[in-house]
Order: C-alpha cells, then sequence, then structure tokens
C-alpha cells in the first residue's frame, strides 16, 4: 500500500514536544513537593533543563528536517529547464520557512545554500551572495563546506562581472591543502583567468592540473582548454 504523503501544513501542525515535556515536569513538582524540598532543587532543575533542552532539540530538528525535505522535493520536481521561474521561487519559500521557523535545527543550516541558489538561477546575484556569504560564516572553521561556499560564491560574483572577487576566492580554494574541491576551483580559476585576460596565469594552471591529476575524470576539459590556450584559439 503507498505511503500518505505529508503535506507540510500536517508537518508543521504537530505538537510541541518541549511544551509537553515542560508540562510533564510541572506536574512532577505539584505532585512531588516532599521529593523536590530535600532531593535538592538544584540537581533536579538542571536534570530539567538538560532533558528540556534536549528534547526540544531533537523535536525542532525532526520537525526541520521534515519541512525541510518538503522543500527539497518541491525543488527536484520544479528544477528543469523549462521550469518557470514562480515555480522555482515557491521552493525558495518552502526552504526560507525552514531557516525561520526551525532557525535552531540543523536543517535550516542545510536551507542557505538551497535558497542561494535558487537566488542566483532567478539572477538574484546580490541576494545570493548574502546567503552564501551567511553559510560559510556558519561553517566556518570546515574547511570542506567553506571551500564549496567559496565555490558558490565565485559563480555568483563572475556572473556578476566582478572577476577580481571571483578569482581571489578561487585562489583560496586551490591554495588550501588536501581540499577535495580543488580539481573544480582550479579548473574554475582557469576559466576566470582567461575572461580576466590573464592569459599566462590560465595556461599555468592548467599544465600544473595535467600534471597533477592524470587520473581526473576532468583532464580532458583541462587538455583541451590548455591546447586552445597554447595554439591561440
Amino acid at each position: 500500500m503507498a505511503k500518505k504523503k505529508i503535506t507540510r501544513k500536517q508537518l508543521l501542525k504537530g505538537p510541541d514536544e518541549f511544551l509537553t515535556f515542560s508540562g510533564r515536569a510541572a506536574n512532577f513538582f505539584t505532585d512531588h513537593p516532599r521529593e523536590v524540598r530535600f532531593a535538592g532543587v538544584a540537581v533536579i532543575a538542571i536534570a530539567i533543563i538538560y532533558l528540556a533542552v534536549n528534547t526540544y532539540t531533537g523535536s525542532v530538528n525532526k520537525m526541520g528536517q521534515n519541512a525541510y525535505n518538503v522543500a527539497y522535493n518541491n525543488l527536484l520536481e520544479n528544477i528543469k529547464p523549462d521550469t518557470g521561474l514562480e515555480n522555482l521561487r515557491k521552493s525558495e519559500e518552502l526552504f526560507t520557512a525552514v531557516t525561520d521557523e526551525y532557525g535552531l535545527s540543523r536543517a535550516s543550516l542545510l536551507a542557505l545554500p538551497q535558497i542561494a541558489h535558487i537566488k542566483f538561477l532567478d539572477k538574484r546575484y546580490d541576494e545570493s551572495i548574502e546567503f552564501y556569504g551567511d553559510f560559510m560564516d556558519r561553517v566556518s572553521g570546515r574547511a570542506q563546506y567553506e571551500s564549496l561556499a567559496r565555490l558558490a560564491l565565485a559563480a555568483c560574483y563572475e556572473a556578476k562581472g566582478d572577476l577580481k572577487m571571483a578569482i581571489g576566492l578561487l585562489e583560496r580554494v586551490v591554495e588550501e591543502f588536501d581540499n577535495p574541491f580543488k580539481e573544480e576551483g582550479m579548473l574554475s580559476l582557469a576559466r576566470v583567468y582567461r575572461l580576466d585576460n590573464k592569459l599566462e596565469e590560465a595556461t599555468s594552471i592548467l599544465k600544473e592540473f595535467v600534471d597533477e591529476y592524470k587520473a581526473s575524470p576532468f583532464l580532458p576539459v583541462a587538455e583541451a582548454h590548455l591546447g586552445q590556450l597554447l595554439t591561440g584559439n
């Protein structure tokens, strides 16, 4: 039997586990006044705060993830070449609801680059930069996520025509030690160098790529671009 699809409205109508737990805690204090008085109010209070916070966090994470899934499925249904902007904006509204209503959930962090990507597709580059920047601030110290954010930000600045900013971001990606996204960064940097008429720099980084990444699936692309530069095409 097919599983009934849960709508976003139904998800958001679920009971607040934090309030439920708080009610149980209040009943404990009411029903056991003697135990509270003599067992140590401080210890019990700390335990209740700890359990309440963890219950609330768990509840928010669950509801936030459910809301994120609804938004993500909506985006998958609409992210097609012939998709109208109104459909993408609906997805943006759903992801924005995750950040607004479940800002303390882990899903709210994941929603930021999704919102930024939709804004990029809608050519609202400054808004996209703002959300990618917020995402990068929140993942500060996690190198892989920062590299992804820089790649995305570089694409925004390139689309805006601000090649200097794009180059600066991509150079950071390429310079980072043991970066799993270095290959993508190098190819993007070579492209932006060419757009900025820095042909020597583009040639140099493509030669480095061809020498260093013999097994890369991007090797034919790098060799083709390098051949164009060397032949002046």
